[in-house]
Formats: C-alpha cells, structure tokens, sequence
C-alpha cells in the first residue's frame, strides 16, 4: 500500500499546484480588466471625444471585412458620425498580398460615407501591442477610443493607458465570445505584460504620420 499512497500523494501534490497555477493565470486577464474599468464606457454618450476611433484587425473572408470585424467598424462609423472622434485608424496586419485586414474595412468606411481624407490604415499592426506602440509613435496620437469586442477590450485599453495613450474603450457588438475566445486572453494579457515592462519595439516604425495630414496618404 505504500507506493500507493505515494503515488496518490503525488497526484494530489500537482493538481493542486495546477490549480494554483490556473487561479494565478486567470487573475491576469481578470486584474487587467478591473484596472481600466473605469475607461470603459457601454454607449457612444458616454464616450469622451478624442482624436481618434482605433479599428483593431481581424479576420476578412473573401476580401470583405469578417462580421466581428465589420462590427468594430460599424462602432468606429457611429463614433465619427456622432463626432466623438474626427479621424479612424484602421491597423492590423498586411504582412503579406494575400492577407490583408485593414483595405477591406477602409473600402467598408468609404461605402459608409466616412472622407477618404480622414481613413488612417496601419498597416504592421501585427498584435494588439505593436498597434498600440505604433499609434502612438508613429501616427502621434495623444488620445483614442478604441473599438473591439468585449473579450479583447480590457486587453488592448489597457496595453494603450500604459503605452502613454489617453485612451477609453467601447466594446463593439458580437463581444459574447466563445470560451476559447476568453482562454485566449489568457496568455495574450501575460504577453502584453512582458511587452509593456521590456518597452519592446515592433519591427517596423517608420516616419512619423500626423493625424492632420490626409488620410490617403497611409493607403500605400
């Protein structure tokens, strides 16, 4: 009986160290989104104005922005329309010619009415931290609202507040996420962690692009 025992004494020794160690992850995500609480606003009254509505990247399917993706947008044309922000910064990631998240929603703006002159595209927003460093270096923005859905807001206002951005959030709609939607969340709020304590640079930079210049000239 004495292996036995040690065995189960084992066994009962790492479920209770995974256990731990679930509790400390899941305290991540769940501590980051009590920390900018109060920057999250639930209706476009409610939002301050700022100088510019962040479109954070998401899948397209044939060219066309995804439905999570045309929802962020649909949010960011309402803010413009209700002139809470006079400017939309579209990133995310064109690394390659076949994949392309910020072109579909700039064409999906202009069909909705927004001036081609105040449609920003990033195009090396890769992460959510990379978008934020870049909005601040690179297109100088000072303050923002950032639209996504829910299970990603707390993640993002919060890279944005510590990246030195005056920054509020609305979550866009289809924010119910699934499970592994939130499990994501998980070991990105560790990584943007990391990323904020080592000031991590992206990879690209580039010129520095001012909001009071036309927009079309960041399509290219």
């Amino acid at each position: 009986m004495q292996p036995w025992r040690s065995v189960r004494h084992r066994v009962e020794s790492w479920l209770i160290a995974g256990l731990l160690l679930l509790v400390v992850f899941l305290s991540i995500p769940i501590g980051m989104r009590a920390d900018v609480d109060a920057f999250l606003r639930q209706s476009i009254d409610a939002v301050p104005q700022t100088e510019v509505a962040l479109v954070l990247g998401a899948s397209v399917v044939r060219g066309e922005p995804s439905a999570i993706l045309a929802k962020r947008a649909d949010l960011a044309i309402a803010l413009y329309r209700a002139r809470k922000v006079s400017k939309i910064l579209v990133t995310g990631d064109n690394g390659a010619l076949t994949h392309d998240e910020v072109t579909p929603v700039r064409n999906y703006l202009l069909a909705a009415g927004v001036p081609a002159a105040d449609i920003f595209l990033d195009h090396a927003g890769f992460d959510t931290y990379s978008s934020m460093y870049r909005a601040r270096s690179v297109f100088l923005v000072h303050s923002m609202t950032i639209v996504t859905q829910d299970f990603h807001l707390p993640r993002a206002l919060w890279i944005a507040r510590h990246s030195g951005i005056e920054a509020y959030g609305i979550p866009a709609e289809g924010g119910e996420g699934s499970l592994a939607d939130y499990a994501r969340e998980i070991p990105a709020s560790l990584k943007a962690i990391v990323d904020i304590v080592a000031k991590r640079e992206p990879r690209y930079l580039g010129p520095p692009i001012s909001l009071s210049q036309d927009g079309e000239s960041t399509w290219y």
